[in-house]
């Protein structure tokens, strides 16, 4: 963010908020491909600020709008989040739309491993994982004022379509049979019947903060592919770290995580349950549903490094395993979700 960029936030600051100072603007390390992000501090003041990407960017994504209204909706309301602060629709001020939340202190996983801990810890930190993914999906969307935020019922169904429109456009610049060959499976695969629940659609646990020193999480992060839908897609996608490898983002299948005090995904699932989740009639599609959005999102990764508006620098090769999930989505179609192993 440039001095210029940074001397326009302050005056929106100071007039949105009523809050003056001399504003320091750092962008936040080690983060992943979603929208940038930045510490924004004034003296006591601490703030985060995320904004949507420049350039060309596929239909409906990076939709820090959409991040800005589910904060203001779940704030207080039994799932913690970050105190969301503003939001700006005008590019004027940092080159894109983006919101102003308060900071939360606590502590970020990047390594699902959880390297210095005890296997007491490590098993307490992902069981307050499944527990807090309940607690969302408990949650009142009308009564929170959400019945606009997505569309009820055939969940999958619309996603698939979404999904498959933006794989066809990235098909022109690149090949994934994998993934054709997976999206031509799913549509036959179709639940009968879903329930409709807020979907944060990126749980994992890189997006949540802890307590600094206890297994309590103090703000979900990330909002960026929130929505109305079934509620069995999100833990799909928060399960997949149990199918994957060494190499793959997030992936703990590789580890030995009896040894280790992380519980196997049917231990996950499970605790889930006990904690209010509905797990009656995961199956596998929803294991292969999970590989066949991830693909196709990291398809898109891909495609904006290849157009050198990426926002990670190893976006290209992050990129690359777009065909890596799209096989993962083929042989999920065989292993019950409590099952899959790399």
């Amino acid at each position: 963010m440039s001095p210029a960029d940074t001397q326009r936030l302050a005056g929106f600051i100071g007039s949105r908020l009523q809050w003056q100072g001399d504003w320091k603007v750092e962008p936040v390390g080690g983060q992943g491909q979603s929208n940038p992000t930045y510490f924004v501090s004034a003296g006591e003041r601490r703030l985060v600020l995320r904004k949507r990407p420049p350039g060309l960017l596929q239909p409906s994504a990076h939709a820090v709008d959409r991040e800005f209204r589910i904060m203001s909706a779940l704030h207080g309301k039994g799932l913690p989040v970050p105190r969301p602060l503003a939001y700006c629709e005008r590019s004027d001020v940092v080159g894109t739309d983006f919101y102003l939340m308060e900071r939360v202190d606590g502590r970020i996983f990047t390594d699902p491993a959880l390297p210095g801990m005890t296997p007491a810890d490590r098993r307490a930190i992902y069981a307050e994982m499944a527990r807090n993914l309940a607690v969302l999906h408990s949650l009142d969307w009308r009564q929170l004022g959400l019945a606009d935020y997505g569309r009820e019922g055939n969940y999958h169904g619309r996603q698939l379509k979404r999904w498959g429109r933006q794989w066809e456009e990235l098909r022109a610049e690149t090949s994934n049979p994998a993934l054709d060959e997976l999206l031509a499976w799913l549509p036959g695969q179709l639940p009968a019947s879903e329930a409709t629940r807020i979907s944060h659609g990126d749980f994992k646990l890189n997006n949540l903060v802890f307590h600094p020193t206890r297994p309590e999480v103090v703000a979900v992060l990330d909002w960026e592919l929130s929505t109305l839908g079934d509620p069995l897609a999100d833990l799909a996608f928060t399960c997949a770290a149990w199918r994957m490898g060494r190499d793959e983002i997030g992936g703990i299948g590789w580890l030995p995580l009896a040894e280790l005090g992380i519980p196997s995904e049917a231990e996950f699932v499970a605790h889930y349950a006990r904690c209010g989740g509905d797990v009656a009639g995961l199956r596998p599609f929803h294991a292969a549903f999970a590989f066949m959005r991830m693909a196709v999102i990291y398809e898109g990764i891909a495609s904006r490094a290849r157009r050198g508006n990426a926002i990670a620098a190893n976006a290209a090769e992050i990129g690359a395993l777009g065909t890596v999930l799209a096989e993962r989505g083929l042989r999920a179609r065989q292993a019950p979700i409590t099952e899959g192993t790399p």
